[in-house]
């Protein structure tokens, strides 16, 4: 017997007489309709509904992953020979496909059932929509069957959940160790001396779990000290600035009405060397004497003081016998 399908056999023993409405309606199509077909498409309402009724039995029995949900009966056939669950050996549970014309073609599929008893060559099984309106058990011979489908034989992923640690105890439970270890009898297969107080235990769980939050603390605080509190390149956004901790004091007379109306500006001043900032001083004070070039009352202190020059004795500085000059 095939595990899977003697759930689906358990779900179609209980359908056993269900009969479509005249117009073909049955609540198998509908609900393929309304949970199945992304387009909620009427048509499968009163469509053949042989393979309709499997899914909606797979569904109820909590095993669509390896019986398979479909409409089709060709493409349900197909999708056991992909999970490699196909075969032509008659088993309790295997979902049995038929081909009226007698082929061995796995695309002129029209029919489809579950086996649920196999007597020789003989196969007893539930089928919907035979005899063309209702849920009844059939027995038919080998001769239309294309194959079977084995559930049972279909590998399905196990899905991972995580597991979390448990909580820490209460206070309460530290105190009664039956309380703490949800347990009312004690583990008998271990020496007594080898066996710890669950309190003990309790505690040990407890300090190393501080112990590890500790140690994560030491290393998220290391890691932090590393990171630059600022940034390598400041930049100064425009706008208002944050103001400090403590407020300054305005300068009397000033308010900070007057500070926010106020605009500041910044005049850039060429940068001077010393030696153009004496040559600017120079041209300066000689353009302002400039006029003087011509003076006659100048020329005349010069002769004089170049006569005076002359008779002086000749142990004067040259500097002094020359005459002034403009640059």
């Amino acid at each position: 017997m095939d595990p899977i399908g003697e759930k689906l056999l358990e779900v179609a023993r209980k359908e056993l007489g269900y009969t479509e409405k005249g117009d073909g309606y049955t609540k198998f199509g509908d609900w393929w309709t309304e949970k199945i077909d992304d387009d909620h498409n009427p048509y499968f309402t009163t469509a053949p509904w042989c393979d309709m009724f499997l899914a909606w039995a797979a569904d109820k029995a909590g095993v669509t992953d390896q019986a398979g949900q479909f409409a089709a009966t060709p493409d349900h056939a197909k999708w056991f020979e992909e999970q490699d669950a196909w075969g032509d050996e008659p088993e309790p549970g295997a979902i049995v496909f038929y081909d009226w014309n007698g082929s061995n073609d796995i695309d002129q599929i029209d029919h489809v059932g579950i086996v649920e008893k196999v007597d020789g060559k003989t196969l007893h099984t539930i089928e919907g929509n035979a005899d063309g309106y209702k849920l009844t058990r059939k027995t038919r011979d080998m001769d239309h069957v294309v194959g079977f489908g084995y559930p049972g034989k279909v590998q399905v992923a196990q899905k991972y959940t995580p597991k979390h640690a448990a909580p820490a105890p209460k206070v309460d439970q530290l105190a009664n160790p039956r309380a703490a270890t949800g347990s009312h009898e004690r583990d008998h297969g271990a020496p007594a001396e080898q066996q710890l107080p669950v309190q003990e235990v309790a505690l040990g769980s407890v300090l190393a779990l501080v112990l590890c939050g500790t140690a994560a603390l030491a290393v998220g605080r290391a890691a932090a000290a590393k990171t630059p509190t600022t940034p390598p390149i400041r930049v100064r956004k425009r706008g208002r600035h944050h103001r400090p901790a403590a407020p300054a004091a305005l300068p009397a007379g000033v308010t900070p009405a007057d500070l926010d109306a106020a605009e500041a500006g910044t005049t850039i001043m060429p940068a001077l060397s010393l030696a153009a900032a004496h040559e600017a001083e120079d041209r300066e004070f000689w353009g302002r004497i400039a006029h003087l070039e011509e003076d006659t009352e100048l020329a005349f202190w010069n002769s004089l003081h170049a006569e005076s020059a002359d008779s002086a004795s000749g142990s004067a500085p040259d500097e002094y016998a020359t005459p002034l000059k403009f640059r």
